[in-house]
This record gives structure tokens, sequence and C-alpha cells, in this order.
């Protein structure tokens, strides 16, 4: 699966016409996302480093002058899978329900931050369709958000320098969280509005400040393979709020605002753990001060050149979100084990859990012995067909046409 080709761009274009009469302003696109690592890091005021990928949301959009709101969702071959009308005023808090909710939300988020469609609060159509696989772990939710907002921001002439971006992202994170009622952090959206091709984005999620940090995998001689294992999850479900709400516990007990006040290099923070009585809660917590560690330890690979090195990094943080975070399933599992079984440098899941993508860092010869082996482990243990296809550090949204 591959970024947005002009066939996409026309018929986009067309559907557009069809539906509401007439061209849009703009075409606009948002990248999905790969983590590279730092998983359930962006709620606990950690680091993170996720990439911006070829696959993209794109939304033709064009201003109203009431406040109506209509919103058409489009498969890849442009046929309607989804519409949604209504009023400014009906947004907010749980509603819209369903896939309209995250554009929707936007409009809303943007307004409640003072940042509306232009002078005075506007309407608007638009026509939406995707080459990020939905519910794979890749932030599909993410990328309709700030496809959505770069586009309100362009046409308002909104700042879209970095700190332009950062509130947008805040905006988007507010939407997902309030309205779409799914409590995920920021790392999302940062990785769709503030990313840059051939980086990926160190984001401390703590201050919202960013660093691109280089990552040369073909000079390296690597691939960076995301293996899908058509596992469906949605984060607005309880497991991913459950997790979160048992690191907020702790940092109360520990009176810190965020628990990686504790991660310090090399694990030194985990005598802290004998301050949590309850072991699950206690699981939950190294999780966040390892991964941390693992964090800056990869960042220090990715800027010294040491590529390889960062391998046995990933397939320790799937561990842990296994065995500590409990937000792996039978799929993802089978996918790292047999990946790194067949040579793979490291492997991890990577986004929220409990199904979606797992990525594994690959030698560029062995790439074809690694998808041919986790596909043979699937079939083994029954479980879907996987796809595959590659992540390669992208643009951040912007405006296409």
């Amino acid at each position: 699966m591959t970024g947005p080709s002009q066939a996409d761009l026309d018929t986009l274009r067309t559907a557009f016409t069809e539906t509401y009469e007439g061209q849009p302003e703009g075409i606009w696109a948002a990248p999905g996302r790969v983590n590279l690592i730092g998983e359930h890091l962006d709620y606990n005021g950690g680091p993170v480093l996720p990439i911006a990928l070829p696959q993209v949301t794109l939304v033709a959009l064009r201003r109203r002058e009431d406040r109506a709101v209509h919103l058409t969702s489009l498969d890849r071959a442009g046929g309607v899978v989804g519409r949604w009308s209504g009023q400014l005023s009906e947004i907010g808090p749980g509603a819209p329900r369903g896939w309209a909710s995250y554009p929707a939300g936007v409009l809303w988020a943007l307004g409640q931050a003072g940042l509306p469609l232009s002078g005075a609060a506007v309407g608007l159509e638009a026509v939406i369709t995707s080459t990020v696989p939905i519910g794979a772990g890749l932030s599909s939710s993410a990328a309709l958000e700030c496809a959505v907002a770069i586009a309100v921001a362009d046409l308002a002439g909104l700042p879209t320098d970095d700190d332009g971006r950062s509130a947008l992202a805040a905006a988007c994170v507010r939407a997902e969280n309030d309205v779409a009622g799914a409590p995920t952090g920021g790392m999302d959206q940062a990785a769709s509005l503030r990313a840059r091709a051939g980086h990926a984005l160190l984001l401390e999620t703590s201050d919202d400040s960013v660093s691109q940090v280089p990552m040369r995998l073909q000079k390296a001689g690597l691939v960076l393979l995301v293996i899908d294992t058509r596992v469906r999850h949605s984060h607005a479900g309880g497991e991913y709020g459950e997790r979160r709400a048992a690191c907020e516990q702790a940092a109360r007990v520990l009176g810190v605002r965020h628990l990686t006040a504790y991660a310090e290099p090399f694990y030194s923070g985990l005598a802290v753990l004998d301050r949590i009585e309850d072991e699950t809660v206690r699981r939950r917590v190294r999780h966040v001060l390892t991964e941390t560690s693992r964090v800056r330890a990869v960042v220090h690979m990715l800027r010294s050149g040491n590529l390889t090195a960062i391998g046995p990094m990933l397939t320790a943080s799937h561990a842990s979100l296994r065995d500590d975070y409990e937000v792996s399933c039978p799929e993802l599992d089978g996918a790292v084990a047999a990946a790194v079984e067949a040579g793979a440098l490291g492997a991890r899941m990577t986004g929220g859990g409990f199904g979606g993508s797992a990525i594994a860092l690959v030698e560029a010869d062995r790439v074809e012995t690694v998808r041919v082996r986790v596909q043979e482990a699937a079939a083994l243990a029954g479980h879907h067909e996987p796809a595959f296809y590659l992540a390669v550090p992208s643009a951040a949204a912007r405006r296409l046409a």
C-alpha cells in the first residue's frame, strides 16, 4: 500500500463535484505513522519516536457561507462508504458518533481553541478518502483529523510553521479525546503534522518539543517492514483507557505529574517500583520506565549511525508490551517471533495494541525471507493472512492541489 496517486486525486475531485457541485478549494493530505519505539509513553509524559508514512488520508474541501457541515467518505475505488451532515452547533463531546466524530470533532476543537475556519465560524463540505489501512495501528484516525486540520488552517490563513502545527495537533488530540471518546495521547497527531521526510520525530511529550532525528535506513542497507496482522481494534474501547488510568493512578501515588519523572538511563529509576503495591500497576509502570530508556538508546543509535544495534531494543520493547503492559495479541506475538526467527534484527508491535501491525528491522536482502516466514507462521496458526509494506520516513501534512 502506497501514498496517493494522480488517479486518487482525480477520483476525489470528481466525487466532490458530483456530490456537492462545483470544485473544492483544494486537496490536502495527512500521513499515517509508524512508531519506531516509545509505545504508550505519549500520555505518560515520555519521549516517542514515530515516523510519518507515505500512506495518507486525503480531503477535498470547500467552505460554506452557513454553519452546515457535510462530510462524505470514500473507499479507494471512489465508492461512498459514509455520509454525515449537521450543524456546527451539533458538534461537541460525544457527538457525532462513529467515523464522522474525527473530522467533525476537529472543527469543534479548533473553535474551542479560538482557531475557527475564518473570522466567523462557517461550515464546510468535504470528501475524504485514504490509503492508510483502518484499524492497522498506523493511526488512520489521526491522519483523518490532521488532513482536515491542515486544510482548515490553510484556508483560514492560520500559521503552519512548527508552532502553528503544534497548535493544530493539540486541537486534533482534543477532538479524538473529547468528541470521539478515545483516550489517546498526542504522538499520532504530532507525527502526522510535524514529521519530516527522511527523519524520525523525537517528541518530548512532557513539553511538546520536537527534534528531527535522521533515519538513514537505505544507507545502512536496512528496511523497516510493516506487518499488518489484519486484526482490527478501536482505541475507543475500554482496554486502552484502563492502561492510561493505571498509569495516572501510579503517578498520583508517587506524587509526580508523569511517570517518566522516574525514568533514568539504564533503568536506574526502577527502585521506585517498590512504592507501588498493586502488582498489575507495578508492571504497567515498569514498562513506562524501561521503554523510556529504550527510546533514549535508539535515538543515540540513530544519531551515531549504529542502526543495526536498534534491533534488540525493538524486540525488548515488544516483550515489555506483551508481558508488562499486556497490549499484544497472538497474531502480533506470532508475527514478531517469526520475523526474528527468519533473521530480522529485531521486531515489535507498533501502535496502541490489541491488534494492528508489527514492525521488523530487516537487512534489505532478507526482506523476502522474513515476509515468507511470517506468512507461513500465520497460516500455520490459523491467523489472517498478513499484509506487508515498507515504512519509509515521509513528509507531514500538506496541500497537494
